[in-house]
This record gives C-alpha cells, structure tokens and sequence, in this order.
C-alpha cells in the first residue's frame, strides 16, 4: 500500500491523459504491467485483502509512529470525494498505512479508499498487490470512475517533490505548481476533502531535494526530477538509496472541512483560485498543528 518512487509525474500523467482524452498507451508506460481494459483499476479493490492489510501493517505503522487522524467526520459519509494531502516521509512514507486503516475502522469496508500512483510501481508482482489494496494508476479515466463510484480517492499533488521536502521547511505546502488535482475533481462532480500531517519529515533528516543536481545529471530524461539527499539510520548519508529506517516520530494528521467548488467558486471555477484556496487553508492547518509540537520525533 506504501510507495513514493516516480510520483513527482503523477498530475503531470494525469494532466496530460485530460488534455488528450484518453489514457497514457503501453509504450508511454515503459512495458509495466497494466490493467486488461476489460477489467477497470476500480474492480481490482479487495476488501477482504485490504482488511487484512490494515488489521496486520495498519497497526504496526499505528504504533511505531504513535499516530493520530483528526477529523474523520468532516468526510461526506456517501459519495465521491477527492482527499488532497501532504506528503511526507520519502521513499517510506507512512502516509497512506496511516490514513487508509483509521478511514476503514471509521466507516467500513463498503466503500473504497483508492490512491492515485505513478505507473513505475506497478511492477510484477508487486502491482497486483497494490491494486488489490486500492492503489490505482493515475490517469483521468481511473481517478474518474473511481470518484463516481462514489468511493474516496486519495492524492499527493506534491508526490516524491512534497515527500523529500528538506526537514527544516517540512511545515510548508508545495506542490511544485500541480494542480491537475483541481481538473479531476471538477470533472468528476465531487468535492476536495483537504488533508495534512505532520511528523513524517522527522523520520529522518532530509537535507535537500536535489533538484539542480537531477539537472546537472540529465537525469529528467529518466523522468527524475530530483535526486534528494537525506541522512538517517543506519546508512547516513543517502542519495535514495540506499533507504534508511523512519525514525518513530509521532505523526498527526488533520482531516479537514470539504470544499464543495462550484458552491464556493461558481459553475465555471479558475483551476488556479481553487488550488490557491485549497493549498491556504492545508497551510493554516498545518501552522495549527506545527504550533502544538512541543519536541521533534517525540511530537
């Protein structure tokens, strides 16, 4: 259920199967494994394997990080909704194994909680895996259907750019300019639930993105847009790889209110007003829960 490697293209895929309307081909998909196009991402989900998941792994994330999810409630009890968040931690985000097991034990596996992911970690056999736990390609068709399923669809605009922030500007929200997010909710009809957490970039200490570096290196030619260094146990000094251990810091996550966009910006909403508004009040939110930490790591 966890990944973060590739994600940094995940709205650029998704931005980019909107403007040609259809999903990315296999050749742009690098020869992973892909969904048979009798069978939809949406009807791999399996709630008995995904209990199990959540049960066993859920709760071993729950008490290594000692973590909390606020707010639940303010997700609409039926229908799609579109939850944007934060990302944190790198390579081992925990942010997914935090949120999808706190929804499941507050309304039940009748609805999905599907994540949007870059196809690079769709690899045999781990993506067969992955979709069954609601891990889902991203692309308009998939985030679509889903959403009209009426199920929830978890987002990271700021991919691996957001997961391997430097520590020392963790509390900030930065979606590198993303905002595909936006389109896909307008398009599916439904509302942005916003999401943020806190904690994750203590797991270890990320130093810097590397993004010049990724530039210096051609390595966007591989679709790498950074090359972030970090230091941590028990490798120190790390370039990706080889990946550390997360320290247990406390992670707490905030649920927000919904944000219902035709209401709030009209029949035909500026993509740009709505992700400014979205990412101002993630901001606040944040500064609500940066200003509670007492200590890192211990929270």
């Amino acid at each position: 259920m966890e990944f973060s490697v590739s994600e940094s293209n995940v709205f650029a895929d998704l931005q980019r199967s909107s403007h040609q309307g259809e999903p990315m081909s296999d050749e742009d998909n690098g020869g992973h494994e892909r969904t048979p196009p009798d069978r939809p991402e949406v009807a791999k989900w399996d709630p008995e394997f995904t209990a199990a998941i959540a049960k066993t792994v859920g709760a071993a994330i729950r008490r290594y990080f000692r973590s909390e999810v606020r707010g639940l409630d303010a997700i609409p009890p039926a229908g799609g909704a579109l939850v944007v968040a934060n990302h944190s931690g790198g390579m081992l985000t925990p942010d997914v194994l935090i949120f999808a097991p706190a929804f499941y034990q507050r309304f039940g596996y009748d609805r999905p909680v599907y994540t949007l992911a870059h196809y690079g970690v769709f690899v045999p056999p781990l993506g067969s895996l992955l979709r069954r736990a609601g891990v889902i390609e991203a692309s308009r068709e998939n985030a679509g259907k889903a959403l009209r399923s009426g199920a929830v669809v978890l987002v990271f605009p700021g991919g691996d750019y957001d997961s391997y922030r430097p520590t020392f500007s963790e509390n900030r929200i930065d979606f590198a300019g993303r905002t595909g997010y936006v389109r896909t909710a307008i398009e599916a009809g439904v509302p942005i639930v916003p999401m943020v957490s806190i904690g994750g970039q203590e797991t270890q200490l990320f130093l810097a993105r590397g993004d010049s570096i990724a530039r210096r290196l051609g390595l966007k030619r591989a679709r790498m847009e950074i090359l972030p260094i970090s230091f941590g146990f028990p490798f120190g000094l790390s370039l990706i790889f080889p990946p550390n251990l997360p320290l247990p810091s406390k992670v707490v996550t905030r649920v927000l209110e919904p944000i219902d966009i035709t209401a709030e910006f009209g029949e035909d909403p500026d993509v740009h007003a709505v992700d400014a508004h979205v990412r101002t009040v993630m901001q606040n939110a944040l500064d609500e829960l940066a200003r509670e930490r007492r200590f890192p790591v211990l929270g």
